[in-house]
C-alpha cells in the first residue's frame, strides 16, 4: 500500500492522520510536500508540475523530485501514474478535498477512472471514506452509519440493509444521505458506482468488502 498525499486540506481527523503516519510510503503531490515535510514527514517521492513547491523542500528532496510538465492530467493523476509505474496498485489518497471545489469534485470523479484502470484505490477525507466499486458488494457498516452511493453508469441498482432502498437513479444527489440498519449492507448493481461511508467515530477500523459478485 502507498499513501498519496494531495494538496487539498491537510488531514486533521484521526482516521486519515492514522493512515498518513502508519509507516506506509508516502508520495506527495508537489504542494502537499511543503506541509508534510514541515510536520516531520519524509516523502518517498514528490510528483507534479513543481509550481507550488517551496524552494527549501525542492532543494532538500531534489533526489526524489519528479517534475511532470504536461498539463493534460492534474497532479493527483501524475502521482497515481508514478506509483503505478513502481508496480504498486493499492493506493490510499489523502488531502484531496477542500480549498477549491473544482479540485474536490475533479479528484472524487477521478477515483472511478483509477478504478477502471484496475487500481485498488480509496480516498479518506476528514469526514468519510470513498471507494469506487463495481457489481454487487457486501460491506461492513455500523447501525445508524450514514452513507451515500454515487452512480457512475450502473444499472439495476438495489440494496439490502439500508434505510432507503436504492433504485436505478442516475443523478448524483439521488443516492445521498442514506443510513445503515445493521452490521453489513449490500449494494446490487451492474456497473460502477462510488460508495461514501461517513465515519462513526475516530477509532473506527477501516471498512472491508466482505464478498463480491459480478465484479
Amino acid at each position: 500500500m502507498t499513501i498519496l498525499l494531495a494538496d487539498g486540506n491537510y488531514p486533521s481527523h484521526p482516521k486519515p492522520l492514522g493512515l498518513l503516519h502508519s509507516g506506509a510510503p508516502v508520495v506527495c503531490c508537489d504542494g502537499a510536500a511543503n506541509r508534510f515535510v514541515s510536520e516531520g514527514g519524509i516523502p518517498l517521492a514528490i510528483v507534479g508540475d513543481g509550481d507550488s513547491l517551496n524552494e527549501e523542500v525542492r532543494l532538500r528532496f531534489s533526489d526524489r523530485l519528479h517534475i511532470v510538465r504536461e498539463q493534460e492530467t492534474n497532479d493527483l493523476t501524475k502521482a497515481v501514474n508514478y506509483i503505478c509505474g513502481r508496480g504498486e496498485t493499492n493506493i490510499i489518497i489523502l488531502g484531496a478535498t477542500g480549498k477549491r471545489e473544482c479540485h474536490t469534485l475533479g479528484n472524487i470523479a477521478l477515483l472511478m477512472d483509477y478504478h477502471r484502470r484496475g487500481i485498488r484505490v480509496a480516498m479518506f477525507t476528514d469526514h468519510c471514506e470513498l471507494r469506487p466499486m463495481s457489481g454487487t458488494q457486501t460491506f461492513a457498516v455500523q447501525p445508524g452509519q450514514q452513507l451515500s452511493i454515487i452512480n457512475f453508469g450502473a444499472e439495476l441498482l438495489g440494496s439490502e440493509g439500508l434505510r432507503y432502498p436504492i433504485y436505478s437513479f442516475d443523478a448524483w444527489w439521488q443516492g445521498t444521505l442514506n443510513e445503515a440498519l445493521a452490521t453489513e449492507a449490500t449494494i446490487r448493481a451492474e456497473g460502477d458506482y462510488l460508495l461514501m461511508l461517513d465515519y462513526v467515530d475516530a477509532s473506527a477500523d477501516n471498512h472491508h468488502i466482505l464478498s463480491t459478485e459480478n465484479c
